[in-house]
C-alpha cells in the first residue's frame, strides 16, 4: 500500500469495542480510517483516544446515525471508502427483547441504507462491504457445531434484525456485484466490551467484589453455552475478508464452547477464588469456598459472590452455540491466537486494576468528618 495514497476504511460503530480494535488494525495496516460515532452530550470516546492522539493525519471522526440513509450516503460520497465495515449495531440480545423496533431499525435497516449508498453513488466497482452477522442467527441450532451451512433460527428480535442484514447483504452481492460479506461471528469479548455483556458483568463485578465496591453479581442462565473468543482476533479475520478476490460469507469462531457458569469459575480463579454453588435454576448462588493469594482483600470464605435473578432470563433462551470456522482456516489461513483462559485473564487483570484505583480514591468515612474546634 502507497503511504502517498493509502486506502481510505469507513468504520461504522467506531467508538464500540470492535470498531477501536478494528481502527487500530486498519492504522497499523497503513490505512486511513474514517469513524462513525452517534451524537452525545456526553463523551462517548473513551477506547479510541489513543487513536485520535497518535494519528491525527489518518484517523478522522464523523459524527452520524447509522439510521439517517441521506446522511449515511453523504458521508459515503465524502469519504469514497475503499472498504466499509459495518460494525454499528444494538448488540444486547436481552435489549432486543424490550426494544425491538429500535433493534430492527439500526440492526436491518442501517446496513441497507449503507448498501444502498454504495450502489446509488455508483461504487460498487471501489468499495468493498463488511457486515458484521452474528451467531445469533442460529438459534436453537439443527447441529453442532455450526458452520456457513447450518441452517438460521434465530430465537430474539437481534437474530431476526441480523438475519434481514444477512440476506440484504447477500442479496446486493448476488443483485449488483457488490464485493459484499458477511462475517457471522461468534461471542467475542475483550476488557472492551461492553458492562451489560455477561463476560464484562462478570469480570468487573467480581473485580470490585474482590476490592470491596459491590455487592454479589446478579447473572440470568449459568448453562447457557457460548463460543467464546478475544475481538482483536476477530477483526483481523473482518479484514481478511474483504481482502479476498471474492466475496464470501464466513463463521468467525474458536470452536470450543463454554457455559456462563464455566467462565464465572474461571474469572474466580484469576482472583484466587474457589466457589461453591448452592441451589438451583432461579434460586442458585455461589458462595467464596476457598481464598488463594491477596487478589481479593475484601472477601472471606463464605461469601456470596454471585446470585441468580429471574429478571435476567430470556423469554427464549438459546442453550448452546460453537462455531465450525473451518472454512476460514481452509480459505483464508486464519486462526485464532487468544484462548479462552487467556480471554478471562486479560479482562481480569484490566477491571482488578481498575477496581484497585477506584478503591484507592474512596474516601474512609472517619475522615469525612467535620474537625472539632476549640
Amino acid at each position: 500500500m502507497r503511504k502517498d495514497h493509502p486506502k481510505a476504511a469507513f468504520v461504522t460503530g467506531v467508538t464500540g469495542q470492535d470498531g477501536s480494535y478494528m481502527a487500530e488494525f486498519l492504522l497499523s495496516q497503513g490505512y486511513a480510517v474514517h469513524g462513525l460515532k452517534r451524537p452525545s452530550s456526553v463523551s462517548n470516546t473513551q477506547r479510541i483516544e489513543p487513536l485520535m492522539q497518535d494519528a491525527p493525519q489518518r484517523f478522522f471522526l464523523h459524527e452520524g446515525d447509522l439510521t439517517d440513509s441521506a446522511g449515511m450516503a453523504r458521508l459515503v460520497q465524502q469519504v469514497q471508502p475503499d472498504e466499509i465495515y459495518n460494525l454499528a449495531a444494538q448488540s444486547r440480545v436481552d435489549v432486543s427483547f424490550d426494544a425491538p423496533a429500535y433493534t430492527a431499525t439500526v440492526d436491518a435497516l442501517g446496513p441497507l441504507y449503507l448498501l444502498e449508498a454504495i450502489r446509488l453513488l455508483g461504487l460498487a466497482g471501489k468499495t468493498r462491504f463488511y457486515q458484521a452477522s452474528t451467531s445469533e442467527l442460529f438459534g436453537h441450532a439443527e447441529e453442532t457445531p455450526q458452520s456457513e451451512t447450518t441452517p438460521f433460527r434465530p430465537c430474539s428480535p437481534y437474530g431476526v434484525a441480523k438475519l434481514y442484514a444477512y440476506g440484504i447483504t447477500a442479496t446486493y452481492r448476488r443483485a449488483y456485484g457488490l464485493h459484499a460479506c458477511n462475517g457471522i461471528l461468534f461471542n467475542h469479548e475483550s476488557p472492551r466490551r461492553g458492562e451489560g455483556f455477561v463476560t464484562r458483568k462478570i469480570t468487573r463485578g467480581l473485580a470490585r467484589l474482590a476490592q470491596g465496591l459491590g455487592g454479589p453479581v446478579s447473572l440470568g442462565n449459568l448453562d447457557a453455552r457460548r463460543d467464546w473468543g478475544h475481538a482483536r482476533d476477530y477483526v483481523r479475520m473482518q479484514w481478511l475478508m474483504l481482502q479476498q478476490p471474492e466475496p464470501e460469507d464466513f463463521v468467525i469462531a474458536t470452536g470450543q464452547s463454554a457455559s456462563v457458569r464455566d467462565f464465572l469459575c474461571l474469572a474466580a480463579d484469576e482472583l484466587g477464588l474457589t466457589l461453591r454453588f448452592q441451589g438451583a435454576g432461579a434460586t442458585e448462588a455461589a458462595f467464596v469456598a476457598r481464598i488463594e493469594g491477596d487478589q481479593a482483600p475484601a472477601l472471606r470464605v463464605g461469601d456470596p459472590v454471585m446470585v441468580v435473578d429471574p429478571r435476567h432470563f430470556r423469554p427464549l433462551e438459546v442453550p448452546a452455540l460453537c462455531g465450525d470456522a473451518t472454512k476460514a482456516g481452509k480459505h483464508l489461513g486464519w486462526r485464532p491466537e487468544v484462548t479462552l483462559p487467556q480471554l478471562c485473564a486479560e479482562m481480569v487483570a484490566a477491571d482488578l486494576a481498575a477496581a484497585r484505583r477506584e478503591a484507592a480514591l474512596r474516601v474512609p468515612d472517619h475522615a469525612m468528618a467535620e474537625p472539632v474546634g476549640d
